[in-house]
């Protein structure tokens, strides 16, 4: 398993990307730290809480065999700490995430709204047969 966090300003808030790759399929999860936040609050952060998260659902990827030439290894590495986005497989890992909670908040309030309707229903035909009885 390898994990990355990348951490930048989205406007208005800092946020987090922790990417997780395992088995070739990268899964993603966003957090929002809201002021800047400093290596010892990050650091807490992932040990305190990266096993709460949310990952995405996973999305196949294919990882590449490094490299071993030592020069193109720290062109490797620089070009990497100078990338300071996230990728276009994150992405699509976030979005898949968002819609799928989407689809869960929207079953969860179909069905609230549908308890709501029986519940009045309920209410309006014990109203009526109250009233039948004569009292």
């Amino acid at each position: 398993m390898k994990a990355n966090l990348t951490v930048f300003f989205e406007e208005p808030f800092w946020v987090g990307v922790f990417e997780r790759i395992e088995d070739g399929k990268l899964s993603v999860c966003k957090v929002t730290f809201g002021a800047e936040p400093k290596d010892p609050d990050v650091s807490d952060f992932v040990l305190y809480h990266y096993y709460e998260l949310v990952f995405s659902p996973s999305v196949e990827i294919e990882t590449r065999q490094a490299a071993d030439n030592p020069k193109r290894r720290l062109r490797n590495a620089r070009k990497h700490l100078e990338n300071t986005g996230i990728g276009t497989r994150s992405q699509q890992a976030l979005q898949r995430q968002r819609e799928e909670m989407k689809t869960e908040r929207r079953q969860i309030s179909r069905e609230e709204r549908e308890a709501e309707a029986r519940r009045r229903f309920e209410l309006k035909q014990a109203k009526k047969k109250e009233k039948k009885r004569g009292h």
